[in-house]
């Protein structure tokens, strides 16, 4: 809960930053468009992250499912986006190649929480 309120704040805080800050330092318009999608991801998934720990903390079998969804999510979160920023900011565009790696962590996570949701209530 705490991780997913604190990613939450710094999603709103990059947004703004890109919504305000970046476009004088961004190298073009892809650069802000970048921006966009890493922080709408991030934001996206910070409650994500929420509603995981309030399933693990509130189900009857929530603790038992395991902390793998929660961490595909972050991992991912962190990889999609922070490349994306990075990218924005100048990095190299190679690091794009990566940023399919935290898509997939993300695909990984929302199965898993799925998987870990519906084979906790079928035991119910």
């Amino acid at each position: 809960m705490v991780v997913g309120a604190m990613f939450g704040a710094l999603a709103v805080a990059m947004g703004a930053f890109g919504a305000h800050g970046l476009k004088a330092r961004a190298p073009g318009p892809e650069a802000l468009d970048w921006w966009k999608t890493a922080a709408s991801y991030q934001l996206i998934h910070a409650p994500v992250l929420m509603l995981f720990g309030l399933f693990r903390d509130l189900h009857p079998k929530g603790r038992s499912v395991g902390d793998s969804p929660g961490y595909c999510i972050l991992a991912g979160s962190l990889i999609f986006s922070g490349t994306l920023y990075a990218m924005a900011l100048g990095a190299p565009r190679i690091l794009g190649a990566v940023t399919p790696i935290g898509g997939a962590l993300l695909i990984a996570g929302w199965g898993l929480f799925a998987w870990k949701a519906r084979s906790s209530s079928s035991s119910i």
